[in-house]
């Protein structure tokens, strides 16, 4: 099998490679082609896989290439994970929003719609380029905001498209080991988890039948030793009654979690940035490229919502064991391919769906989202694709968080796919961490001044 990667001088594409070489994920891939509009991204990732310690004969051949037509002719499956901008247009999503008192996050409030306005025309033009010349190729898509991507990718793709992230699906297997029945993988046995992607709760762990949620989140030990039990503390879970997914953090502590990323010396864009802005040079000079990359994996990890961490804690110790989107991404690749049937929570429209529980409800995954409305959802993967799992109807704040929302996430994909600037106002002005017009026009003309090519959307 052929894998195109595109964004393939990514910091993280090392991740990939690595679980093409050894476990479960080896054999299945024979050539990786990663294409990106950066040569010495490229060159200093490829240095890396050069040096990747692996086992004899279970390396995929590598190609680089900064020709898109040539990088996607003749590919099975296309990941995407691109940032147009690179690390220094995320210090403006942040930074713009941050002057302005609101909350500055690469994915979550102004700048993640900052960073779809400018991300959707690159991945549509890929989506494009794929019909054109792998037609029958899936596209896994990384890149951010990925719910919001995703669902703007439908009208060329269809369900050609799937929507990844790991942070649900790490959610879920850290309760499952908190209230000692850890899931094996690629099953989602009892679970139940609704949302968006980054705005989403799993609302029940029944991998026996029996919920074991209510007894996870009245144990204060079992619930401390999980990241997300830390993050909220558990008066909140216990208000809520589930575990939310760690980036609604930046709701339920919104104002606690902007103070702390501006007390922070720099913002984590800016750190970012700056890792990185003498990490690749160094790469391609380093006689060992791989384990100078590994160092700054793990340093960049454990910065990972640093601003929720304000009293020194450290991550635990299975928070920094890869990421983890790389085995989702290859979970769902092996299953489109025949390897068996996988369950995954994943990034795929409302309908249709397989039934499960009451078939009143199996309409729709969510009930009270649009059929076409990109869910996250625990999915069934089978080479036909991914098809969501019915859920129970999401309680009422739960839901109308989430209308609220995919609204602007549907304002923001309408003013790109029609050049209409004032439906951007309007998605700035009427996400819950903004709630104003006037500063949604502030929003905008401030991400205009730092991107002059939005200006070139509008009609």
């Amino acid at each position: 099998m052929r894998l195109m990667i595109a964004g393939g001088g990514g910091f993280r594409v090392p991740l990939v490679y690595r679980a093409l070489c050894a476990g479960p994920f080896a054999g299945l891939v024979d050539r990786v082609v990663l294409y990106d509009v950066d040569a010495q991204r490229l060159r200093a990732i490829d240095a890396v896989l050069r040096d990747m310690p692996t086992a004899a004969g279970t390396r995929p051949a590598v190609v680089i290439s900064t020709d898109l037509a040539e990088a996607l002719s003749g590919t099975d499956m296309v990941f995407a994970a691109i940032r147009p901008g690179g690390t220094a247009g995320r210090i403006a999503d942040e930074r713009i929003a941050l002057e302005l008192g609101l909350l500055g996050q690469e994915t979550t409030g102004a700048g993640g719609i900052s960073y779809a306005l400018r991300t959707i025309p690159h991945m549509t033009k890929l989506a494009e380029a794929m019909r054109k010349h792998c037609p029958d190729a899936w596209l896994i898509n990384f890149t951010n905001p990925a719910g919001m991507v995703t669902e703007a990718l439908l009208p060329v793709l269809g369900r050609r498209v799937i929507g990844i992230c790991d942070s649900a699906g790490g959610l879920v297997q850290r309760a499952a080991r908190a209230a000692g029945s850890p899931l094996p993988d690629g099953t989602l046995d009892g679970v139940g988890y609704y949302g968006l992607n980054h705005l989403g709760w799993l609302y029940r762990l029944a991998p026996d039948g029996r919920d074991l949620l209510p007894e996870l989140l009245a144990d204060p030990a079992a619930i401390e030793s999980m990241e997300e039990g830390r993050l909220f503390g558990r008066e909140l879970l216990t208000k809520l009654g589930c575990l939310p997914n760690e980036y609604l953090y930046y709701y339920y502590r919104s104002s606690q979690a902007t103070a702390a990323i501006t007390q922070q010396r720099e913002t984590r864009g800016a750190s970012i940035h700056h890792q990185q802005s003498s990490l690749y040079p160094g790469l391609l000079e380093s006689t060992d490229a791989y384990a100078l990359w590994d160092a700054a994996r793990r340093s960049r990890e454990e910065g990972y919502l640093a601003e929720a961490r304000t009293h020194g804690e450290q991550r635990d110790e299975e928070d920094l064991a890869g990421g983890g989107y790389e085995r989702v991404a290859l979970s769902v690749m092996r299953a489109l391919s025949g390897g068996g049937t996988a369950q995954l929570i994943l990034n795929v429209p409302n309908a249709p769906v397989v039934a499960v529980g009451d078939p009143a409800t199996a309409d729709v995954a969510v009930p009270g989202l649009p059929a076409d409305a990109v869910v996250e959802v625990p999915c069934e993967v089978t080479p036909d694709g991914a098809l969501p799992l019915a859920q129970e109807p999401p309680r009422g704040q739960f839901l109308t968080l989430m209308r609220h929302v995919k609204e602007v996430e549907r304002l923001t994909i309408r003013a790109v796919r029609n050049g209409e600037r004032e439906a951007a106002v309007q998605a700035f002005a009427s996400h819950p961490l903004v709630g104003a017009t006037p500063q949604g026009r502030q929003l905008l003309e401030g991400y205009e001044q730092a991107f002059p090519e939005l200006r070139g959307l509008w009609r």
